[in-house]
């Protein structure tokens, strides 16, 4: 308690004294978190407050420590450039694609402190910005994302697309680790990359072949999907000839059906005509042959010869003589006897 006591005073008689409070300012992106090393009531240590940025504070000398960090996003860049990015020698990034082949590549981790968890990165991390970048983030962003990207075959790092699922794969992963120490990582950018000269060499002489190839694929796709054109074209004309062809033997066909139809009436006609005509002459037979057949025979040879004129010739020896004959005299006797007649 007497120990207590006489430090309370020395305490107090140094508050009076000029001097011995002092001021501490944080930035516009800055917080502060103070730590206490003595005191006679309360905790001891990293205090859990953090003090906001733009703002000034007073603390008692000797006692308090003070520590800022600026919270603004910040680049972590490695790349081949002497006197760029982080360090002023070559700094990308060094390894082996998963099919054996040697690569750099230039990288960018784009991070920032969270302003709530700064009492804890001043206690279990670092104690300030540069420190945090060189043990922390650098150590461990340029190991994770090497072996990230290192799963990539060579050919896949020409594709954009593999590239950056590879980076928000290394973001995520980075986000896991750091998210406790109070860091938060934005982004993972990759620049350029490079490969062993003679087998970029390589690469590039098998990505004009490719392109050749594709081209010569282009041009087949092309040649067969005119061919297909010209196919269609071809089939449509043969249709159109094989449509008109149907429809002239469909027009024939039904004028031929038409035509029998015809004629197998007509036919009918004349064999029912003939049957009839046919019958007809049966009866008249059948007439002639009965008793009364002969008397009608005779009428109509009389209706024949009625007002027909009818010539006698001579017959000498019970029939005609022609060698005996006077032609001249039966001239004249029957133009004689035509005179008569008038």
């Amino acid at each position: 308690m007497r120990k207590n006591i006489i430090l309370l005073i020395l305490l107090v008689a140094m508050t009076g004294l000029t001097g011995c409070i002092v001021s501490h300012t944080t930035g516009e992106t800055e917080v502060g978190v103070r730590t206490v090393k003595f005191a006679l009531t309360g905790k001891m240590g990293v205090e859990d407050k953090v003090y906001q940025p733009g703002s000034t504070y007073f603390f008692l000398a000797f006692i308090n420590d003070w520590h800022t960090y600026d919270t603004k996003l910040q680049n972590l860049e490695m790349t081949i450039q002497k006197g760029r990015g982080d360090r002023a020698e070559r700094d990308d990034l060094l390894f082996k694609t998963i099919d054996g082949n040697d690569i750099s590549l230039d990288v960018i981790i784009a991070y920032r402190i969270d302003p709530k968890k700064a009492p804890e990165i001043l206690k279990t991390v670092a104690s300030d910005n540069e420190t945090l970048r060189d043990k922390l983030i650098r150590t461990v962003a340029r190991a994770r994302t090497r072996e990230i990207f290192g799963e990539l075959k060579t050919e896949e790092f020409y594709v954009a697309g593999k590239r950056e699922t590879q980076s928000q794969r290394a973001k995520d992963e980075l986000q896991k680790m750091f998210a406790p120490m109070g860091v938060i990582v934005e982004k993972v950018l990759t620049k350029d990359y490079r490969f062993n000269p003679e087998y970029q060499k390589a690469i590039e002489a098998k990505k004009v072949a490719d392109q050749r190839v594709e081209k010569n694929k282009s041009a087949q796709h092309a040649a067969l999907e005119e061919y297909k054109r010209k196919l269609e074209e071809a089939k449509g004309v043969v249709n159109k000839m094989v449509a008109n062809a149907d429809g002239e033997y469909q027009k024939t066909r039904i004028k031929a059906d038409a035509y029998y139809e015809k004629q197998k009436l007509i036919a009918k006609a004349i064999t029912a005509e003939g049957i009839a005509e046919a019958k007809g002459i049966q009866e008249m037979n059948k007439a002639l042959g009965s008793a009364g057949g002969e008397a009608f025979v005779k009428l109509r040879i009389a209706e024949a010869l009625q007002g027909k004129k009818f010539v006698l010739i001579p017959v000498s020896d019970g029939g005609m003589n022609l060698k005996y004959t006077d032609v001249n005299k039966l001239i004249n006797t029957l133009g004689v006897q035509s005179l008569k007649g008038r």
